[in-house]
């Protein structure tokens, strides 16, 4: 599932027990962080046990289902040496009872308290946590759960973990909690949205609960500042329109104003290292990325956003830029992403133009700690310097709004590079050959 991949959510099995199963045929499918794949068998069998359900949480690496096979075991010294066989063949069968047994305590966890008597759902990694952090079924079953149903999920319990013996104390009732700190303070706690009948309730999706809470981990972790400029990108544009025809023909790719935005970026970071970093968990470390992985945010047909990663973007011509985009957007909102394509960017850029906005604020893709913005390309009256004087003409300019984490990037580093970016895209060679 690619090294930077740890995790992924079961979201719904494809075969049952007793099934028959195909080599390379699907028998699941999982969700790492916002995509979406299918696992596929690696051999001829049948499904005889699953260990896990949906919407559980498996480490990669974990057994998830154990298939029954139909293997031949070799005899090389002939009938002679059926013993022998009858011996290997039982060592063999030891041995997968053995795997079986180390999934099976892997799943539901090999010591601690017995979490059954709950009347509440937990997947095996919620309670194998608990037994961990030594939280009992009285104590587990207090925590909220943000998952389908109210289940506790794995970021559920270990932000309880986290906070544990400095949170108030709740109390149960009716289904809800109540904060009882603020009971004996007199102050309510925050009351739920009020519903009336001609409301209509909808379930946040699965990836739309992921976004949300990766946007308020970001806010809450990172300083946001911003600093904005303007850019006359004409002769990007009048480039663009020349040329577009020709590279389509040529390289059977359509040329956007991304790529040429792209390079632009990658060429900046390059400038500015100091802007390919991430912190450490307690922020007293900063992690100096070598490589340059551009994420470029795409939107689904959903509405929601994901974001392909361009591995080595600063060693791309124009060419490479934009076959990679392209294919990458298009396979975004086909949903056939890898996991790993997801993984690893250094920088992010959203286009917000795109949706006729002329600027933005966007929160930072954690663990990065920078993020750029593009505006829409709009006709505006600007002051032309020439040697002749100064007059009034008409030029294609955008807003370029750069958001980083002020815990490490400071204004002059956050500006000069936002200000280089502008540079390059200002400096774009009109004459330039594709």
């Amino acid at each position: 599932m690619g090294e930077s991949v740890a995790e992924a959510t079961i979201t719904s099995w494809l075969k049952e027990v007793g099934d028959t199963i195909e080599m390379d045929e699907p028998v699941l499918e999982i969700a790492t962080d916002k995509v979406d794949s299918e696992v596929p068998s690696e051999v001829d069998g049948k499904l005889v046990e699953k260990l896990f359900e949906a919407d559980d949480v498996v480490k990669v690496g974990q057994t998830i289902a154990i298939i029954e096979t139909d293997g031949e075991i070799e005899d090389d010294a002939g009938a002679g040496d059926e013993s022998s066989a009858d011996e290997e063949e039982s060592a063999e069968v030891a041995e997968v009872e053995e795997t079986v047994e180390a999934a099976k305590s892997t799943a539901s966890g090999s010591t601690g308290e017995d979490y059954s008597d709950s009347s509440r759902f937990y997947s095996p990694l919620v309670k194998n946590i608990a037994k961990e952090e030594g939280i009992p079924v009285s104590e587990l079953d207090q925590i909220e759960g943000t998952g389908k149903e109210g289940r506790v999920t794995k970021n559920d319990i270990l932000g309880y973990v986290e906070n544990r013996g400095s949170q108030p104390q709740k109390t149960k009732s009716s289904g809800k909690s109540v904060d009882t700190s603020k009971i004996e303070k007199g102050v309510s706690s925050q009351p739920e949205p009020v519903v009336s009948g001609e409301d209509e309730i909808i379930e946040m999706s699965r990836m739309g609960k992921m976004i949300a809470h990766h946007m308020v981990e970001s806010v809450q972790k990172s300083a946001h500042v911003q600093s904005f400029i303007e850019v006359d990108v004409t002769n990007i544009w009048n480039w663009r329109n020349k040329h577009k025809a020709e590279f389509q023909k040529k390289e059977g790719e359509k040329l956007t104003f991304t790529p040429i935005f792209m390079e632009a970026v990658a060429k900046a970071i390059r400038d500015f290292p100091m802007i390919n970093i991430s912190v450490n968990e307690d922020a007293t470390k900063v992690i100096k990325k070598k490589n340059i992985n551009l994420g470029m945010a795409a939107a689904l047909p959903d509405g929601n956003l994901i974001v392909p990663v361009i591995k080595n973007a600063d060693r791309l011509n124009l060419v490479g830029m934009a076959k990679a985009v392209n294919d990458l957007a298009n396979r975004a909102r086909q949903n056939k992403l890898k996991p790993d394509e997801i993984q690893g960017g250094t920088y992010t850029v959203t286009n917000v133009g795109t949706f006729g906005s002329i600027m933005g604020t966007p929160i930072i893709n954690q663990p990065q700690v920078g993020i750029l913005a593009l505006g829409a390309i709009r006709k505006m009256p600007a002051v032309i310097e020439t040697q002749d004087g100064d007059f009034i003409g008409i030029r294609y300019k955008m807003i370029l709004s750069h958001s980083y984490d002020h815990r490490v990037v400071n204004g002059a580093l956050g500006g000069q590079f936002v200000q280089r970016v502008a540079q390059y895209l200002e400096g774009f060679d009109k004459n330039r050959e594709i």
